[in-house]
């Protein structure tokens, strides 16, 4: 009886501990003030894909932030609402109505 207490004891606290370790992890969402903007893949994929010179900038990058109107930023074909540029080696998308960062991938 006493071997069948301690080995529910022991299988009750793993069952707890493998529970508690649980992770989970998210990629593209970006929390923007109070709105969140999840990037299509498409567009995570051709941004990442695509070549271009990353700019320096003393600046902080940071999403909502906006990018001066003398960096460079190139439109994401097919998606009119996303552009992107690199700043300081980070590939920065941009919204290029208003060139606020939406998103900064690492």
């Amino acid at each position: 009886m006493r071997k069948t207490l301690l080995a529910a004891a022991a299988l009750m606290a793993l069952s707890g501990i493998a529970y508690a370790q649980t992770t989970v992890i998210t990629k593209d969402p970006a929390v923007t003030g109070s709105t969140t903007v999840t990037l299509p893949g498409e567009v995570r994929t051709y941004i990442m894909e695509h070549e271009v010179p990353s700019v320096a900038y003393e600046g902080e990058v940071v999403v909502g932030s906006t990018l001066p109107e003398t960096m460079d930023i190139h439109q994401v074909e097919g998606y009119n609402d996303y552009a992107y540029t690199v700043v300081n080696e980070r590939r920065v998308v941009v919204n290029p109505q208003t060139r606020t960062v939406i998103q900064v991938l690492e």
